[in-house]
């Protein structure tokens, strides 16, 4: 991936304009109607050098027309770079909108599919985001084992094998722990138990588990031709960055207020750019990010996964913390890009709902016409079809149906032998639960 065009320094642009052979140029450009506008598109300097601009206007005096609008409505926030200088952000349309969207989808009740809400289905629909969310964000950092393999070794609780299956593993683990976690505020003991484990028998330099980096180790950000784009601020600095980031996450700084989602946001970035660990930053940063979430009460981000969004498309990511970087700490770049994922994750979840309830139903409609299976039995697989962890008996069968004890027996017993049902034992009664697989052991009998 290429560096970014560095935009035109601001101060020198907005000079020169008014040094030109139009004495008034640089003050037509300060009060006309782009620098006014909120535009719908952030763009960087990189994108704008290859559009076309408003009429009358150059590409530089577009720009600085347009940083003179977002001059206006930025505010800093406790990051700074080497040099001192505050890191920034705003908030233009339509992001106020999509940030109202993500109150009610995320963090409401109203709305949200029945599947994840049910406590007979929820665990399904949670461990399945737990999964994909390890295995997606392992992969961007480098894991190479394939989905199948991954999803087999956490349901059937395998040791790993190698590398790749132990960055999955821990990342899985770290998922569950920030749930756990969610409630605690956000201090330097919980990132380092976070990168414990995340990192366990997962790194090249074992000692480094667990601390921050040293001062003798040099850590940057870069590709493997040895390109560099990123160098973080120095080791001994670490401590109070930390300290800062934490009362930001916390909700202590600054003196105003900063939607949740936002701040999330920008812990997500804040934690990358400090790359404050010899390994595993980038797994941690995505971790906060959806700690600070669950935190500020957005529930349903246990049901989604922004490393599946980002690695469809991983140099837009890298892009994002890129175009902040090299446009005097512009932090909307990463926020703009950042809800765009969240929104798409959670379309994502919708959609995979959808697909998982339409298989439901039409299971369901294959088992209302099928002949191998009596009224009784076909009204208990449709009950298990919603409820998988549901037990049932011959006694609460019999009682349900007002049919006799052995025909109650022999309906049961019937569903077992076909596979549908499977026999357990809990204290002295025997009990029927649905098979794990029942939908696709029901399609095949159907």
């Amino acid at each position: 991936m290429k560096i970014p065009k560095h935009p035109p320094d601001f101060m020198t642009a907005l000079t020169e304009l008014n040094a030109s052979v139009n004495p008034l140029r640089g003050l037509e450009v300060v009060k006309s109607e782009v620098a006014k506008a909120n535009h719908p598109h952030y763009y960087h300097w990189d994108k704008l050098v290859h559009l076309k601009p408003p009429e009358g206007f150059t590409h530089t005096e577009w720009w600085v027309a347009l940083k003179i609008g977002r001059k206006r409505l930025s505010k800093p926030i406790p990051l700074i770079d080497e040099t001192g200088r505050p890191f920034q952000f705003l908030i233009p349309d339509p992001i106020p909108e999509a940030l109202h969207r993500i109150d009610l989808s995320a963090g409401g009740k109203i709305g949200v599919p029945d599947q994840v809400v049910n406590p007979a289905t929820r665990d399904e629909y949670y461990v399945s985001s737990l999964i994909e969310e390890a295995i997606t964000s392992s992969q961007l950092e480098g894991a190479s084992t394939t989905r199948a393999v991954a999803q087999a070794m956490i349901r059937t609780a395998r040791r790993p094998r190698d590398r790749s299956e132990q960055m999955i593993f821990n990342n899985f683990r770290a998922m569950q722990k920030i749930a756990a976690l969610k409630n605690e505020p956000l201090t330097k003991e919980l990132m380092l138990e976070l990168h414990e484990i995340l990192m366990h028998e997962a790194i090249d330099k074992p000692d480094a588990v667990g601390r921050f980096r040293l001062p003798d180790e040099k850590v940057v950000v870069g590709d493997d031709s040895g390109q560099v784009f990123h160098v973080p601020p120095r080791a001994e600095q670490l401590e109070a960055r930390i300290a800062l980031m934490c009362d930001f996450a916390n909700g202590h700084t600054p003196g105003y207020f900063i939607h949740p989602v936002i701040r999330a946001i920008i812990l997500h970035f804040w934690f990358a750019y400090d790359h404050p660990f010899f390994d595993g930053n980038g797994r941690t940063a995505r971790a906060l990010f959806y700690w600070s979430m669950l935190h500020s009460g957005y529930w349903l981000c246990e049901f989604i996964s922004i490393s599946h969004i980002i690695r469809k498309a991983p140099v837009q990511y890298d892009r994002a913390f890129l175009y902040t970087e090299t446009d005097e700490n512009d932090l909307t770049y990463f926020i703009v890009y950042h809800i765009e994922v969240l929104q798409r994750a959670l379309q994502a979840l919708d959609a995979y709902i959808e697909e998982k309830s339409g298989k439901l139903a039409n299971v369901e409609r294959q088992l209302k016409s099928t002949v191998l299976l009596n009224h009784r039995q076909r009204a208990l697989i449709a009950h298990a079809l919603r409820h998988p962890h549901f037990l049932y008996s011959t006694a609460g069968h019999k009682l349900s149906h007002g049919v006799a004890y052995q025909t109650a027996r022999t309906d049961l017993i019937d569903l077992q032998e076909r596979s549908l049902l499977d026999v357990v034992m809990s204290g002295r009664t025997w009990y029927f639960r649905p098979a794990a697989d029942l939908a696709e052991r029901l399609a095949q009998l159907s």
